[in-house]
């Protein structure tokens, strides 16, 4: 059965999440339906995201952001991947760049290749075949070509941000378009009492809001898709045990570091971004093995500059909705779930949800095979991302601290086992369908940077004559070394492109 068009949609709730779903929504749909949403100035949000995975370039450009604007405006910076210090053993590093590793637009059939050359003793560190990570080493970007002849058609980037900036900006973006924002506190959701539909909010000084849509961005409260419609909640503490974090900004002191940093601490790791006016910094932590105190002491004796507010705790149990769209209600955000932010997918897991809604766009009659795809999709996709975040502890050597230990130890969950066997057996990387983001070279790259090595490899990539491949692979490498060499300084690329807020 078909029903009528939706006419109106009400996002309830702003940050980032808020803002981002209205912008794409209404870019979406035009004058076809109204969108307006309400938020409250006495509700805070939370806003502690600051770093993004490459997708965030295709978001920016669907909703028709100039990105030198949007980089001046939210005081952006250039991110390449993540270097985690620590992970493995406790003296160790390694980094996850962004892109791929070796010459092609895909892995191919560079794993089997570089574990052949690997166990003659002809191979180069893993890093040395990413043209970002040379670039992340030596404080340099540039934009990625669009000719696959070039080392930079695999130069993949996304950005540093202040996420509270990010939505303010989005919110005056969506002032230009035509999206009423409604200042005011929701008391009351009303459901219709035939099929449990939300038909309306009330506002505390008596309003009422209806809309065919509505979308939740109340944060880990879920106020519709929780609080009324009781989705319920999967509990992922087993497999993910930290549940607090603290934030706070210092100084700048230094050049801006085109990368994120994870360093391990006795009771989770503590994130360092750099943006252009000052640097973020949090410590994400389980409070069964540190006490608060402890771990706000911790991330102060860590800041390269001085802190400049107190430290922002936030409380969080990592998990996800059982039910992310239910009856007219989409759930965004922390309303969806929480996975910690270790490989930054939180912001990608909003847009995410936002492109698969645009997808499965509903009618009035809410097709329920409908909405059953975009729960299955999107949960997919969410238990994959839970699980590559999830190797990251279980991949440790460390047995330094009962934290340690504990993650070293825990049971994981099968899917995740299975991929773990297949890469240690014999390196073997794949990938589960079109819905999985983390690609075949990051789970190598986390692997072996934390210490899995294959016992074998692919015997058919023996029977290649592995000189002439050696050779290929030194002249990537080389290659991309100078490559990286001549591309600019980042922060001079980004005053000479009108990126920098000061320029």
């Amino acid at each position: 059965m078909t029903g009528a068009p939706i006419k109106s949609v009400l996002i309830v709730g702003g940050g980032t999440a808020g803002w981002m779903a209205a912008a794409a929504i209404k870019r979406s749909v035009g004058p076809n339906a109204e969108v307006r949403l309400v938020e409250s100035a006495d509700i805070g949000i939370v806003g502690v995201g600051e770093a993004t995975v490459p997708p965030i370039r295709d978001f920016n450009a669907l909703i028709g952001l100039d990105e030198a604007e949007f980089m001046r405006e939210t005081k952006a910076t250039i991110k390449l991947g993540i270097e985690f210090k620590g992970w493995g053993a406790k003296d160790s590093a390694y980094f996850h760049p962004f892109g791929t590793f070796g010459a092609g637009p895909t892995l191919a059939d560079f794993p089997g290749s570089y574990f052949a050359l690997k166990d003659r003793g002809k191979a180069g560190s893993l890093e040395s075949y990413s043209i970002t990570s040379h670039a992340a080493r030596r404080g340099r970007v540039g934009a990625r070509s669009n000719d696959p002849r070039s080392a930079l058609s695999g130069f993949h980037t996304a950005y540093h941000f202040d996420a509270t900036l990010y939505g303010q900006y989005l919110r005056k973006v969506c002032a230009t378009r035509g999206i009423e924002r409604i200042e005011g506190e929701i008391v009351e959701v009303v459901q219709k009492p035939e099929n449990g539909f939300v038909d309306h909010v009330v506002l505390k000084d008596g309003r009422t809001l209806t809309a065919d849509l509505f979308i939740d961005c109340t944060g880990f409260r879920g106020l519709l898709i929780e609080g009324a419609l009781k989705a319920g909640y999967e509990d992922w503490s087993h497999w993910l045990p930290m549940n607090r974090a603290l934030a706070v900004p210092c100084a700048k002191v230094r050049a801006v570091d085109p990368y994120t940093s994870s360093t391990a601490r006795e009771a989770g790791w503590q994130w360092r971004i750099a943006l252009q006016h000052r640097t973020g910094n949090g410590y994400v932590y389980c409070s069964d093995f540190i006490e608060d105190e402890a771990a706000k002491q911790t991330l102060l004796a860590n800041l390269d500059g001085e802190a400049l507010a107190d430290p922002r705790p936030l409380r969080f149990v990592t998990g996800r909705r059982k039910t992310l769209w239910d009856k007219n209600v989409v759930s965004l955000g922390l309303s969806s779930g929480f996975i910690e932010p270790l490989e930054s997918t939180s912001i990608h897991l909003v847009q995410s949800g936002i492109v698969r809604l645009l997808q499965h766009w509903p009618d009035t009659a809410f097709s329920q095979t409908n909405t059953d795809g975009y729960n299955r999709r999107l949960t997919r996709e969410i238990e994959l991302i839970r699980d590559f975040v999830i190797l990251h502890y279980h991949a440790t050597r460390r047995d330094d601290t009962p934290f340690w230990r504990h993650v070293r130890d825990m049971a994981i969950p099968d899917s995740l086992a299975e991929r773990v066997e297949m890469f240690r057996d014999r390196g073997l990387l794949f990938q589960v369908g079109a819905d999985e983001y983390f690609s075949q070279g990051s789970w190598m790259a986390v692997m072996m940077g934390q210490g899995i090595v294959p016992r074998a490899h692919n015997p058919l990539y023996g029977y290649q004559d592995l000189d002439r491949v050696a050779a290929g692979f030194e002249q990537i490498k080389q290659a991309w070394a100078t490559t990286a060499e001549n591309l600019p300084a980042h922060e001079d690329y980004l005053k000479a492109n009108r990126m920098w807020a000061d320029a």
